[in-house]
């Protein structure tokens, strides 16, 4: 009876067994639907309590009597243009019209995919094919000194390595490095950020080159967008691929978009299987703008 319960969780089943659920309920409908005369039109108790509840969450209250009556009349004005747009056959080569259609079609298949509820075995092997979708990214915490480029000029590289020796030197701590190096709009102590939040302040150079440091003694000079820097790193925390539990609400949704997209695909095929499709080859002899042969 395995064989049987993995069967039964195949998002594939589900899908058909739904598609064929709308299919039924669409005909159960249209079937026992009361007949309505082509040139009636009803607002039903249904539809009324539909055009209350679309306006009251547009302005957060009730609409008067005469609000009320203002929605009918504009339903029905809206149904009576539509009825006779169909009917002169304006919506056969209207681009809009035809994008809505599918539109709508396609919300139809993603409503199927919603319905599936994923497994724990689905997630775990969705994680496992997009590890890099939910890679916990390498933090730092590290000091720095600022060398600026435009005040020191051709002494730059050599006012560097000397404050480095310096730094490097100070056996008791008496050498402050708040007091070293240049003014810097940037805080000159940063506490556990991600190796792209470090990228995105001094550039990618920077992050990925103070990651490789040794913590717990100064190194450099490294260059940024602005100059050169000396680095302290204090701590680094390398990246892996998280466990299912830390970011299941994560991979839930990414496994719905993907599932989403899977479904509208496998409800077009099944549509598409019921047309003959002739596509005919246009003749560019007679015109100048003849596409290039494809490679």
């Amino acid at each position: 009876m395995n064989w049987l319960g993995r069967v039964l969780k195949e998002p594939l089943l589900h899908f058909l067994v739904l598609a064929a659920g709308l299919f039924v309920l669409s005909r159960f409908y249209t079937a026992t639907s009361p007949a309505v005369a082509p040139d009636m039109i009803v607002v039903s108790e249904q539809r009324i309590k539909s055009l209350i509840l679309g306006f009251q969450r547009t302005w957060q209250r009730s609409p008067t009597r005469q609000e009320l009556d203002g929605l009918v009349e504009d339903f029905i004005k809206e149904e009576v243009f539509y009825r006779e747009a169909l009917a002169m056959g304006l919506d056969r080569d209207d681009t809009l019209i035809r994008r809505r259609l599918r539109q709508k079609l396609e919300f139809v298949a993603e409503e199927l995919a919603d319905a599936v509820e994923p497994t724990e075995r689905q997630l775990q092997q969705f994680l496992d094919e997009h590890p890099d979708s939910f890679r916990v990214e390498r933090r730092a915490t590290f000091s720095h000194i600022y060398l600026s480029r435009e005040r020191r000029g051709d002494s730059l590289d050599a006012d560097a390595r000397l404050l480095l020796d310096k730094l490097r030197a100070d056996r008791d701590g008496s050498v402050d490095p708040a007091e070293q190096g240049d003014p810097f709009l940037l805080p000159h102590f940063h506490e556990n950020l991600r190796e792209g939040e470090i990228s995105n302040l001094f550039g990618q150079d920077f992050g990925s080159q103070l990651l490789t440091f040794e913590p717990d003694q100064w190194s450099g000079p490294v260059e940024s967008a602005y100059g050169l820097h000396l680095v302290l790193l204090h701590e680094k925390t390398e990246g892996r691929v998280p466990k299912l539990d830390e970011v299941r609400d994560a991979v839930r949704r990414d496994w719905y978009a993907g599932r989403r997209a899977a479904s509208k695909e496998e409800f077009f095929r099944a549509l598409r299987d019921k047309y003959k499709v002739v596509v005919d080859e246009p003749d560019f002899t007679s015109h100048d703008d003849i596409p290039p042969d494809s490679e």
